[in-house]
């Protein structure tokens, strides 16, 4: 499993001016990927551009235009997109910035909204992450990934097919549709890391090996990035039902509200989840010390038998020639009678106190 920095690099922006333009992430890609869906509920377009110029044309239209930049590390793709759609400084600094917190600001132009989208890579068995941008306009949404691939497949889908109600409705249904997409997202991502817990869980109970401890620290990570990229949303959702701005219609607002529950329960897992991890370090160690305890009585109860035999047959090794028996045709006999006998008297006792 790939390690994560909890904290993000921020050294090249260091002494920089506000607003000054720096990709901080990681270049995930070689070149910017810019796709456009332009519909309405009779209409629909969609196409990949070259140049971000191209997607200029549609700002003008009365239809909903989503385009979709995939690459962050074109400082110049960014800037002109910026200066045509009236976007401030400072939030083309935040799109560039990778490690934001999920966030939610409004102007009188737009909303800018980003959060962290997850997936879980089954080959690698571990959750990737990726920061996702959302500008939402009278008549537009653009959508800033940092590589190719999301979870808005579904939602180009109904976009395509006019299913359901995205094609007659405006851009802040599709702002709507999208963060609903990642947070459904979520739910996969604590239902893959949920089956995890439970085998551990398992493993600890039943056959605790060392390998175990190491799953626990990427499961303590996972959880504690988790919490980090969830808890603020609750915010970002409760910001946006609260805003009394024009670009969010009443009747989107009800969506809102329910994308906000959702947001609730996945905090409640996240945190339960954590609970779970966080004891199994304790019950990995109570499992450990368990069968610690099953190897220390077993060696007892060996010792604790052999000490009366080591008693007798110390008293029948001595060089003494007065001694009762010692000369005794039966002594040797007897001594092994006797011995036999402690033997079996202290396993019946131990069963009987429940010791074996």
């Amino acid at each position: 499993m790939a390690k994560r920095k909890l904290n993000r690099e921020r050294a090249p922006k260091t002494g920089l001016p506000p607003g000054t333009l720096v990709f901080t992430g990681q270049k995930k890609m070689d070149s910017v990927r810019i796709s456009v869906i332009d519909y309405d509920e009779q209409n629909f377009q969609e196409k990949q551009v070259e140049k971000i110029e191209d997607c200029f044309e549609y700002k003008a239209k009365p239809s909903v235009t989503w385009i979709n930049i995939d690459g962050l590390h074109d400082i110049e793709t960014i800037e002109k997109i910026g200066t045509q759609y009236d976007i401030h400084p400072l939030v083309l600094e935040d799109i560039l910035h990778t490690g934001q917190r999920p966030k939610f600001e409004e102007t009188e132009q737009y909303i800018f909204v980003v959060l962290m989208m997850l997936r879980f890579d089954d080959e690698s068995q571990s959750v990737i992450t990726e920061q996702v941008s959302l500008v939402l306009g009278k008549n537009f949404v653009i959508s800033f990934q940092e590589n190719i691939g999301d979870v808005f497949e579904q939602i180009r889908d109904r976009i395509r097919n006019s299913k359901g109600r995205i094609r007659k409705t405006g851009p802040d249904y599709l702002l709507y549709a999208l963060l609903d997409a990642i947070v459904d997202g979520y739910f996969v991502i604590l239902e893959k890391l949920g089956d995890k817990i439970e085998v551990l869980e398992d493993e600890l109970v039943n056959n605790p090996a060392k390998s175990a401890m190491k799953q626990i620290h990427h499961l303590k990570r996972e959880m504690i990035f988790l919490r980090k990229s969830v808890w603020p949303l609750r915010e970002l959702i409760n910001a946006m039902d609260r805003s009394e701005t024009e670009l969010i219609q009443d009747s989107t607002t009800v969506y809102i509200r329910d994308l906000y529950d959702h947001t609730i329960q996945v905090i409640d897992t996240v945190e339960s989840f954590r609970d779970m991890v966080a004891g199994m370090l304790d019950l990995y160690l109570s499992s450990v010390s368990n069968k610690m305890n099953e190897v220390m009585k077993v060696l007892t109860i060996i010792a604790t038998i052999f000490i009366p035999l080591t008693f007798v047959a110390g008293i029948y090794g001595m060089n003494f020639d007065n001694m009762p028996e010692l000369h005794w045709k039966y002594g040797y006999a007897a001594v092994w009678v006797i011995m036999l006998a402690l033997l079996a008297g202290m396993i019946y006792y131990f069963k009987k106190k429940k010791w074996l």
